[in-house]
Parts: C-alpha cells; sequence; structure tokens
C-alpha cells in the first residue's frame, strides 16, 4: 500500500465491534467550583453554551494534566506548547515515558486529586480495557472523523496512527530489509523493543508485526513472541526502553517502534535509517479519551478541541504521525500538503488487529510474554 491515506488500508481491517457501555461522566469538578461540575457533565462544547463559554471555563481552571507524552512522540512538545500559548492555560505533564497501562494505573490511584490526569493518550488494548473510565465528549469536527476510528457515543477518539517499522543506525550495524535479518551475528545486544507489550500499545505492535512476519497473524500473535525468545536466545534481545537519547547515543542502535517516532530520529541521526518490513506491515492508531474523574474537566474538553481542530492535526502530521482527519482536511484543503506529502511511503497490506483480536493477543501475551522473553 503506497497511498498515504488513512481510510484505505486501515477501515478495511479495523472492525471496531459493539464495546460495554461506558459509565457515565463523574460529577467531580476537582477544585474548579460549579463551572466545573456543568463542564464535567458536558458531552459537546454545545452544552456549555459553545466553544467561547468552554475556553472561558477552561481558562478559570487555569491548568490541564496530562501524562505519558514524550516532548518528541509525534510532537507532542509543540502540542502541548500550542495548547498553552493560545489558550493561556499551563499544562502539567507528568510521567511523559509512562506506558498505557501506567496511565490508567495513575488514574486509579490519584482519583480524586487535583493531580489526577485529565486526558488519556492509550494503546487500543489499554483503551478499549478502560472504557468505563472515559466521559463521553464529541468535539466539534466529530462529523470529520470516520465512524469506524470513534466511539459512537463519544466515549473514546482515534487521533493519530502509523506503521510499525524498524529503525537502525546504519553505521553500527548491517543493513536491515526484514525481522529475520535481526537474529544475525551483527546484531548482538543491539535490537530494543519499545516497552512491554502487555503495557504499551508500540510494543504490542512490535510483536504483532513479528508475528505476521513470522507466519503468523493478527489472530494468531504467538510466533511474535516466539521470534523475541529466539531474539533473546541468539542474545541479540535488548532490554531497555528507547529514548532519542540511547539512541542518539548509540545504546540502543536498533529499534522496533512506530515509523513517525524512528523517521523523527532520521532527522537527528544522519546514520539512522527507517524499515517497514513489506510482508510484516502493521497499522494502528492510538486512543483520546477525557477522563470521567478529570479534575479540570473544562480545560481536558478544550484540549480535546484542539487536538481535533486544523490546528492540531497539522502539529501531529508535522511530528510524521497521520492525523484521524487527514482525508477531510485534504478535501477541504486545510492539510498542511508538505507535510503530508513528505510521509513515507508504505508498500504491503496493511493490517490493523479488530477488537476481538487485540483482545485475543493480549491475553496471550499476559500469560506468556514474561516466561518467553522476560
Amino acid at each position: 500500500m503506497a497511498k498515504k491515506s488513512l481510510r484505505v488500508p486501515i477501515v478495511a481491517a479495523l472492525s471496531v465491534l459493539a464495546l460495554a457501555a461506558c459509565a457515565p461522566p463523574s460529577d467531580n469538578g476537582g477544585g474548579s467550583g460549579g463551572s466545573g461540575s456543568d463542564a464535567a457533565k458536558a458531552t459537546s462544547a454545545q452544552d456549555l453554551g459553545g466553544l467561547d463559554a468552554l475556553q472561558k471555563a477552561a481558562k478559570k481552571e487555569g491548568q490541564l494534566n496530562v501524562i505519558a507524552l514524550p516532548p518528541d512522540w509525534a510532537n507532542y512538545a509543540n502540542i502541548i506548547k500550542g495548547f498553552s500559548d493560545k489558550y493561556g492555560i499551563k499544562v502539567k505533564s507528568d510521567q511523559p515515558d509512562a506506558a498505557s497501562q501506567e496511565e490508567i494505573n495513575a488514574a486509579k490511584s490519584l482519583k480524586g486529586t487535583s493531580r489526577a490526569p485529565d486526558v488519556f493518550d492509550l494503546g487500543q488494548s489499554v483503551a478499549l480495557a478502560n472504557t468505563s473510565m472515559f466521559a463521553k465528549y464529541k468535539v466539534a469536527n466529530w462529523n470529520d472523523i470516520p465512524t469506524d476510528f470513534k466511539d459512537a457515543n463519544g466515549a473514546w477518539v482515534n487521533d493519530y496512527g502509523g506503521y510499525m517499522s524498524i529503525g537502525y543506525d546504519s553505521s553500527k550495524v548491517p543493513a536491515v530489509t526484514g525481522l529475520n535479518d535481526l537474529l544475525g551475528k551483527g546484531f548482538k545486544g543491539k535490537v530494543a523493543l519499545n516497552g512491554d507489550p502487555t503495557q504499551a500499545g508500540a510494543a504490542f505492535s512490535g510483536v504483532m508485526m513479528a508475528s505476521l512476519g513470522s507466519g503468523g497473524s493478527a489472530d494468531d500473535i504467538k510466533p511474535g513472541v516466539d521470534f523475541f525468545s529466539k531474539l533473546k536466545k541468539a542474545g541479540n534481545f535488548l532490554p531497555v526502553d528507547p529514548t532519542s537519547a540511547t539512541i542518539e547515543s548509540g545504546q540502543t542502535p536498533v529499534v522496533i517502534d512506530w515509523d513517525y517516532l524512528n523517521a523523527a530520529e532520521s532527522k537527528k541521526l544522519k546514520s539512522w535509517k527507517v524499515v517497514v518490513p513489506k510482508d510484516a506491515v502493521v497499522a494502528g492508531y492510538y486512543y483520546q479519551a477525557v477522563n470521567a474523574d478529570a479534575p479540570h474537566p473544562a480545560a481536558a474538553r478544550l484540549w480535546e478541541e484542539y487536538l481535533y481542530s486544523d490546528e492540531g492535526q497539522n502539529l501531529w502530521l508535522a511530528g510524521g504521525a497521520r492525523p484521524v482527519r487527514a482525508d477531510a482536511m485534504v478535501k477541504s484543503g486545510s492539510i498542511d500538503n508538505a507535510a503530508y506529502n513528505a510521509l513515507p511511503p508504505v508498500n504491503g497490506k496493511a493490517v490493523t488487529p479488530t477488537v476481538a483480536q487485540t483482545e485475543k493477543a493480549t491475553t496471550y501475551l499476559s500469560a506468556n510474554w514474561a516466561k518467553a522473553v522476560g
């Protein structure tokens, strides 16, 4: 699939099934008083009297708590700055390198306090397992988002996506064309996976990519686990969570991660190359949601409006990620064409695991990953 489209390869593979009913938003307005309580019940900006009223309520709260948003992940540094500058709202960013499950854990442990996260950015498996924690909210550009990329009631919305890839420092390891190359002698202690696949969306998709490249399928992730077991036995698996610092220092010369994250490293390190294996093209989107117990409910909803505005979507695009409204923005002429045309082409048939496939794979990983690789 060479076309840089959000819908053609992914909608065909993505079958969002009926989910468990979501719990209603909490009335907890944190320390924001009556207006916060009203915002906590709002399912759209219109419920508060429109976007201007939402902005006013958010400015009164004065803060937004985000979690697990690394500055160099999909351009989040500039997204956070853009939101704060535009609305004059302080953004408190905690645990930027946390995994999706750790976001949920933090929300549970901090529930009822002013320190709880207001919003979530989650991998599919963690998001769909925790929908009862999400408030229902539909942004102004709701109709631009394809049906298969959102919960019908507004509990969650896909935000940005990409393809799983192999990034490598060509000055330190042999050229990589596919997954089996990583089992070679030239990769001793050099291959890192971004996170724990039982907790992190990127790592989960990395194991799924390994499965596809090892004769498995979205219905059978076992070959992917077996691949990483072989990688470990060969002495090639490096149990280090990669970051820009570890890549630039040479500590993690090979990284299995999303293409937009690996591509961003190419701009910093000239010898850094990125490959999306033709026989193992895994596409995936992250899930955006409002915490039902957000201490700053108006700011949380304004954040969503910003993310799904043309400005927010183009900022994700500038980070190499594929924003969910891209098709509609191309039609309206609001897309950043230079950034859109710079997206790397992807060849091969893309696979995006369905909800059922993700749940099945998650169950298998929970029971077998630590035994095989840990």
